[in-house]
Protein backbone atom coordinates (compact mmCIF):
# COMPACT_ATOMS: atom_id res chain seq x y z
CA UNK A 1 0.00 0.00 0.00
CA UNK A 2 2.84 2.37 0.83
CA UNK A 3 4.37 1.90 -2.62
CA UNK A 4 1.01 2.56 -4.29
CA UNK A 5 0.57 5.78 -2.32
CA UNK A 6 4.06 6.90 -3.24
CA UNK A 7 3.34 6.13 -6.90
CA UNK A 8 0.21 8.27 -6.74
CA UNK A 9 2.22 11.17 -5.36
CA UNK A 10 4.79 10.78 -8.09
CA UNK A 11 2.18 10.43 -10.83
CA UNK A 12 0.44 13.67 -9.87
CA UNK A 13 3.67 15.57 -9.15
CA UNK A 14 3.17 16.03 -5.42
CA UNK A 15 5.83 18.74 -5.42
CA UNK A 16 3.38 21.25 -6.87
CA UNK A 17 0.85 20.38 -4.18
CA UNK A 18 3.52 20.86 -1.50
CA UNK A 19 4.28 24.28 -2.96
CA UNK A 20 0.59 25.25 -3.06
CA UNK A 21 0.00 23.99 0.47
CA UNK A 22 3.02 25.94 1.74
CA UNK A 23 1.69 29.12 0.13
CA UNK A 24 -1.72 28.55 1.70
CA UNK A 25 -0.19 28.01 5.13
CA UNK A 26 1.79 31.25 4.91
CA UNK A 27 -1.33 33.16 3.82
CA UNK A 28 -3.39 31.60 6.62
CA UNK A 29 -0.79 32.58 9.22
CA UNK A 30 -0.64 36.15 7.91
CA UNK A 31 -4.42 36.52 7.73
CA UNK A 32 -4.98 35.04 11.19
CA UNK A 33 -2.28 37.30 12.63
CA UNK A 34 -3.84 40.33 10.94
CA UNK A 35 -7.27 39.47 12.32
CA UNK A 36 -5.94 38.92 15.82
CA UNK A 37 -3.41 41.70 16.22
CA UNK A 38 -3.78 44.20 13.37
CA UNK A 39 -7.50 44.86 13.77
CA UNK A 40 -8.68 44.00 10.26
CA UNK A 41 -11.78 42.38 11.78
CA UNK A 42 -12.59 45.47 13.85
CA UNK A 43 -15.44 47.84 13.12
CA UNK A 44 -13.88 51.05 11.76
CA UNK A 45 -16.23 53.19 13.86
CA UNK A 46 -15.92 51.48 17.24
CA UNK A 47 -12.47 49.94 16.91
CA UNK A 48 -13.70 46.59 18.28
CA UNK A 49 -14.60 43.36 16.46
CA UNK A 50 -17.93 43.40 14.62
CA UNK A 51 -20.85 41.96 16.58
CA UNK A 52 -20.97 38.94 14.27
CA UNK A 53 -17.53 37.82 15.43
CA UNK A 54 -17.22 39.54 18.81
CA UNK A 55 -17.67 36.26 20.68
CA UNK A 56 -14.92 34.52 18.75
CA UNK A 57 -11.59 33.55 20.23
CA UNK A 58 -8.33 32.95 18.44
CA UNK A 59 -9.06 29.23 18.16
CA UNK A 60 -12.35 29.90 16.37
CA UNK A 61 -10.54 31.90 13.71
CA UNK A 62 -7.79 29.32 13.30
CA UNK A 63 -10.12 26.31 13.13
CA UNK A 64 -12.52 27.94 10.70
CA UNK A 65 -9.84 29.27 8.34
CA UNK A 66 -7.74 26.10 8.25
CA UNK A 67 -10.71 23.72 8.06
CA UNK A 68 -12.33 25.49 5.11
CA UNK A 69 -9.04 25.91 3.27
CA UNK A 70 -7.75 22.36 3.59
CA UNK A 71 -11.09 20.61 3.18
CA UNK A 72 -11.56 22.35 -0.16
CA UNK A 73 -7.90 21.60 -0.98
CA UNK A 74 -8.46 17.91 -0.19
CA UNK A 75 -11.67 17.80 -2.22
CA UNK A 76 -9.87 19.35 -5.19
CA UNK A 77 -7.12 16.72 -4.91
CA UNK A 78 -9.70 13.92 -4.73
CA UNK A 79 -11.37 15.36 -7.82
CA UNK A 80 -8.05 15.21 -9.68
CA UNK A 81 -6.76 11.89 -8.33
CA UNK A 82 -10.02 9.95 -8.67
CA UNK A 83 -12.82 11.65 -10.60
CA UNK A 84 -10.36 13.07 -13.12
CA UNK A 85 -8.79 9.62 -13.49
CA UNK A 86 -12.17 8.19 -14.43
CA UNK A 87 -12.90 10.96 -16.91
CA UNK A 88 -9.57 10.76 -18.72
CA UNK A 89 -9.72 6.93 -18.69
CA UNK A 90 -6.46 6.45 -16.76
CA UNK A 91 -8.44 4.68 -14.04
CA UNK A 92 -9.53 2.05 -16.56
CA UNK A 93 -5.90 1.55 -17.52
CA UNK A 94 -4.93 1.05 -13.88
CA UNK A 95 -7.67 -1.55 -13.51
CA UNK A 96 -5.90 -3.62 -16.16
CA UNK A 97 -2.94 -4.03 -13.81
CA UNK A 98 -2.73 -7.28 -11.81
CA UNK A 99 -3.75 -5.39 -8.66
CA UNK A 100 -6.88 -5.45 -6.58
CA UNK A 101 -9.17 -2.59 -7.62
CA UNK A 102 -10.10 -1.87 -4.04
CA UNK A 103 -6.45 -1.51 -3.14
CA UNK A 104 -5.90 0.94 -5.99
CA UNK A 105 -8.85 3.09 -4.93
CA UNK A 106 -7.84 2.97 -1.26
CA UNK A 107 -4.31 4.06 -2.18
CA UNK A 108 -5.65 7.05 -4.11
CA UNK A 109 -7.83 8.17 -1.21
CA UNK A 110 -5.06 7.65 1.33
CA UNK A 111 -2.57 9.56 -0.83
CA UNK A 112 -4.82 12.61 -0.63
CA UNK A 113 -5.87 12.22 3.00
CA UNK A 114 -2.37 11.66 4.39
CA UNK A 115 -0.98 14.66 2.51
CA UNK A 116 -3.81 16.99 3.48
CA UNK A 117 -3.86 15.80 7.09
CA UNK A 118 -0.18 16.71 7.41
CA UNK A 119 -0.90 20.05 5.76
CA UNK A 120 -3.79 21.04 8.00
CA UNK A 121 -1.92 20.03 11.18
CA UNK A 122 1.09 22.13 10.15
CA UNK A 123 -1.22 25.04 9.27
CA UNK A 124 -3.01 24.93 12.62
CA UNK A 125 0.23 24.67 14.60
CA UNK A 126 1.74 27.55 12.62
CA UNK A 127 -1.29 29.78 13.18
CA UNK A 128 -1.53 28.96 16.89
CA UNK A 129 2.23 29.29 17.32
CA UNK A 130 2.48 32.72 15.71
CA UNK A 131 -0.57 33.94 17.65
CA UNK A 132 0.95 32.57 20.84
CA UNK A 133 4.15 34.48 20.10
CA UNK A 134 2.13 37.66 19.64
CA UNK A 135 0.48 37.24 23.03
CA UNK A 136 3.83 36.52 24.66
CA UNK A 137 5.17 39.78 23.22
CA UNK A 138 2.27 41.64 24.80
CA UNK A 139 0.62 42.75 21.57
CA UNK A 140 -2.90 44.10 21.81
CA UNK A 141 -5.33 41.49 20.49
CA UNK A 142 -8.84 41.76 19.09
CA UNK A 143 -9.69 38.26 20.30
CA UNK A 144 -8.96 36.43 23.56
CA UNK A 145 -6.38 33.67 23.79
CA UNK A 146 -8.61 30.64 24.38
CA UNK A 147 -6.10 27.81 23.99
CA UNK A 148 -3.07 26.44 25.78
CA UNK A 149 -0.25 25.00 23.68
CA UNK A 150 1.33 23.51 26.82
CA UNK A 151 -1.67 21.26 27.33
CA UNK A 152 -1.71 17.70 25.99
CA UNK A 153 -5.46 17.96 25.40
CA UNK A 154 -4.80 20.85 23.01
CA UNK A 155 -2.83 18.56 20.68
CA UNK A 156 -5.26 15.67 21.05
CA UNK A 157 -8.19 17.86 20.04
CA UNK A 158 -6.17 19.42 17.23
CA UNK A 159 -5.36 16.00 15.76
CA UNK A 160 -8.92 14.71 16.12
CA UNK A 161 -10.46 17.80 14.54
CA UNK A 162 -7.88 17.79 11.75
CA UNK A 163 -8.51 14.12 10.98
CA UNK A 164 -12.27 14.72 11.01
CA UNK A 165 -11.98 17.67 8.64
CA UNK A 166 -9.90 15.78 6.11
CA UNK A 167 -12.06 12.67 6.40
CA UNK A 168 -15.08 14.76 5.43
CA UNK A 169 -13.46 15.14 2.02
CA UNK A 170 -14.27 11.46 1.49
CA UNK A 171 -17.96 12.20 1.96
CA UNK A 172 -17.64 15.06 -0.53
CA UNK A 173 -15.87 12.65 -2.89
CA UNK A 174 -18.74 10.15 -2.66
CA UNK A 175 -21.23 12.91 -3.51
CA UNK A 176 -19.04 14.02 -6.41
CA UNK A 177 -18.74 10.46 -7.74
CA UNK A 178 -22.50 9.98 -7.60
CA UNK A 179 -22.96 13.27 -9.47
CA UNK A 180 -20.00 12.41 -11.75
CA UNK A 181 -18.65 15.92 -11.23
CA UNK A 182 -15.42 17.39 -9.85
CA UNK A 183 -17.18 20.69 -9.21
CA UNK A 184 -19.83 19.00 -7.09
CA UNK A 185 -17.05 17.42 -5.01
CA UNK A 186 -15.53 20.82 -4.20
CA UNK A 187 -18.89 22.53 -3.59
CA UNK A 188 -20.01 19.67 -1.33
CA UNK A 189 -16.83 19.99 0.74
CA UNK A 190 -17.57 23.67 1.36
CA UNK A 191 -21.17 23.00 2.38
CA UNK A 192 -20.12 20.15 4.67
CA UNK A 193 -17.53 22.23 6.55
CA UNK A 194 -20.07 25.04 6.99
CA UNK A 195 -22.42 22.46 8.50
CA UNK A 196 -19.68 21.13 10.77
CA UNK A 197 -18.79 24.65 11.96
CA UNK A 198 -22.39 25.79 12.31
CA UNK A 199 -25.06 25.56 14.99
CA UNK A 200 -28.67 24.58 15.43
CA UNK A 201 -30.58 26.63 17.98
CA UNK A 202 -28.33 26.93 20.98
CA UNK A 203 -26.18 23.94 20.07
CA UNK A 204 -22.87 24.96 18.56
CA UNK A 205 -21.31 22.17 16.53
CA UNK A 206 -17.82 23.66 16.37
CA UNK A 207 -17.37 23.59 20.16
CA UNK A 208 -18.49 19.98 20.57
CA UNK A 209 -15.73 17.41 20.10
CA UNK A 210 -18.34 14.71 19.50
CA UNK A 211 -19.44 16.41 16.27
CA UNK A 212 -16.19 15.93 14.32
CA UNK A 213 -16.01 12.34 15.59
CA UNK A 214 -19.50 11.65 14.24
CA UNK A 215 -18.60 13.26 10.92
CA UNK A 216 -15.43 11.15 10.82
CA UNK A 217 -17.44 7.96 11.32
CA UNK A 218 -19.85 8.92 8.54
CA UNK A 219 -16.93 9.71 6.25
CA UNK A 220 -15.30 6.35 6.95
CA UNK A 221 -18.55 4.69 5.88
CA UNK A 222 -18.47 6.83 2.73
CA UNK A 223 -14.91 5.63 2.04
CA UNK A 224 -15.98 2.00 2.48
CA UNK A 225 -18.86 2.54 0.08
CA UNK A 226 -16.53 4.11 -2.52
CA UNK A 227 -14.15 1.15 -2.27
CA UNK A 228 -16.99 -1.37 -2.52
CA UNK A 229 -18.46 0.38 -5.58
CA UNK A 230 -15.18 0.22 -7.49
CA UNK A 231 -15.69 -3.49 -8.22
CA UNK A 232 -19.02 -2.78 -9.88
CA UNK A 233 -18.14 0.07 -12.23
CA UNK A 234 -15.43 0.77 -14.75
CA UNK A 235 -16.45 4.20 -15.97
CA UNK A 236 -18.21 7.27 -14.62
Amino acid sequence: MGKLIKLEWEKYEIGKYIRNAAILIVLLVIFNYAMTFLGIANDPDTGVPDMAISNMGVSTNVELLTDITFLIFAAAMHATFIIGAYKNKTMNLMFLYPLNRKKIMAAKMLAVCIFCFAGIVIAKLACYGVSNLGFMMGQKASFPMDYNMLSVSFYIQLLIRSAATISISLLALLIGMIAKSSKVTVISSFLLIILMQGNVGGATFKDNLAVPIVFMAISVLAAILIVQRVEKRDVM
